[in-house]
């Protein structure tokens, strides 16, 4: 199964697929519940996987000091992603 970013494709191809549908001959009452609940799991699916790609940022500036924010770091810590 292939993933984008931690969404299945095939949740995107049956989206994509209701979408052209809707356009071309438009969605029965099923059909346009099913849209609805695909759309909100990817959402939330992309807001996790968004969700955890930040979490796992560390930020250095120019001299290459780490300057991370405290509530990034404080979430890393507790996620057990760093030990200072």
């Amino acid at each position: 199964m292939a993933e984008n970013n931690g969404i299945p494709q095939e949740l995107i191809d049956r989206i994509n697929e209701l979408a052209r549908k809707k356009k071309a001959n438009g969605l029965t009452e099923a059909e346009s519940a099913e849209q609805k609940e695909l759309r909100q799991r990817y959402l939330r699916l992309f807001r996790q996987g968004f969700r955890d790609r930040i979490e796992m940022l560390r930020v250095y500036d120019d001299e290459g000091n780490e300057v991370t924010p405290t509530k990034l770091r404080d979430i890393q810590r507790k996620k057990g992603l760093r030990e200072d």
